[in-house]
């Protein structure tokens, strides 16, 4: 779960670096690779980063990995930044607990251990100590909704009632694990809400660089699963961070290519029910990743009846149902839902159709059981 950890900067921190903040999306949380506070003997000496992507909107991220101890027995303060929600309404929690991650465990050496929340300052690129803030000088948006007569910038913030000065904070989870000379493994879990916005039905940003924190400064032995589990995913990450190696179905259905948005090249990805992986070996994360929907990637098509996602949160506008809308445009729309699942369509339009997006992947084995179909995809199929 290391890789659920970023360099002590907040889950939701890292979405908001992305957007920079605008108001085109709502930004829950991110995942981060979990961090020492300082650490010169500990190697990290092999992770496995298993993401997967549900349809209830949330992410579950497990993390396995091998740490090497070079020195002495020694006990280290560790964990990561869950960075406040942006542009949501959540409450403050003066106790530390991001509203919206579950499910935290930490196992480490087949003994779970116990773990600790906070409130603290998020510092980006600086190094975490997991510094519980004095909320009796910070004050949340909740407490002090106005400031010199103009409302405070955002709830992702905290302000000195005495300096008049802002400053961005996150909930901190950390433990303290004692390694034992040489080996020493730690098993990490949790669940968290995926963000959104214009052009995106689910954003999974994902801090990697935090793993050069450890005294290897790489991580000899790396291996990301992303999985789509009784579901089928549309996504994209940037080609840059995984230019080591190639991408490869290794479970269920997929499909994998490069694809170029303006000047940017992409790992384009149409998973159902599957899994691809990554592999690489002295690997030294120089970016972080991003799993975006891949709704960008084809803003500019305007073909009716894109790919969207079961989650039902935010969909595309090629996904609804106008009044203008002709007989064979609803007859597109309304058999959408079933192209999603691979549906093989006897009639030859239809299946031309469909067979032009990347998304879709004709599966003879499915036969229209309807029994997952959502409320919106119904409202499709018939027709209003």
């Amino acid at each position: 779960m290391l890789t659920m950890m970023k360099k002590c900067l907040s889950l939701a921190v890292l979405l908001v670096a992305l957007s920079a903040r605008a108001n085109d999306g709502v930004l829950y949380v991110n995942g981060n690779h979990l961090v020492p506070v300082q650490e010169t003997d500990i190697a990290l000496t092999k992770e496995v980063l298993t993401i997967s992507l549900c349809d209830d909107g949330y992410a579950q991220v497990d993390v396995q990995y091998v740490l090497t101890n070079r020195g002495q027995e020694k006990t280290v303060t560790m964990g990561f930044e869950a960075g406040a929600p942006y542009n949501d309404e959540a409450p403050f929690s003066p106790q530390g607990i991001h509203p919206y991650i579950s499910d935290f465990t930490v196992v480490m050496n087949d003994q779970q251990l116990s773990y600790m929340n906070a409130v603290v300052r998020t510092q980006y690129d600086v190094d975490c100590d997991f510094l519980p803030l004095n909320l009796q000088r910070w004050k949340s948006y909740d407490e002090v909704k106005m400031r010199n007569g103009d409302e405070l910038p955002n709830n992702s913030m905290l302000y000195d009632t005495a300096l008049d000065s802002l400053i961005d904070f996150a909930y901190a989870y950390y433990f303290v694990a004692r390694f034992k000379p040489g080996q020493n493994t730690i098993h990490h879990t949790y669940r968290y809400l995926t963000s959104y916005g214009v052009g995106r039905t689910f954003e999974v940003p994902y801090w990697l660089k935090p793993a050069m924190r450890w005294a290897n400064q790489q991580i000899d032995d790396f291996t990301l699963h992303i999985q789509a589990k009784n579901t089928a995913k549309h996504f994209f990450v940037e080609d840059s961070i995984f230019a080591q190696s190639s991408f490869v179905v290794t479970e269920g259905v997929g499909k994998i290519k490069k694809t170029r948005h303006y000047d940017d090249l992409f790992v384009e990805i149409a998973l159902r029910n599957g899994t691809v992986t990554w592999h690489a070996e002295n690997f030294r994360p120089k970016a972080d990743m991003n799993i975006q929907s891949a709704e960008r990637l084809h803003y500019d098509d305007f073909k009716l009846g894109t790919f969207y996602d079961r989650s039902d949160r935010y969909l595309p506008g090629s996904f609804v149902l106008e009044e203008d809308h002709s007989a064979e445009q609803r007859r597109i729309l309304a058999n959408l839902p079933f192209a999603n699942r691979g549906y093989v369509f006897k009639d030859k339009k239809l299946q031309q159709y469909y067979s032009q997006f990347f998304w879709y992947m004709p599966d003879p084995s499915w036969k229209a059981d309807t029994h997952d179909f959502t409320p919106r995809e119904w409202h499709l199929i018939n027709g209003r």
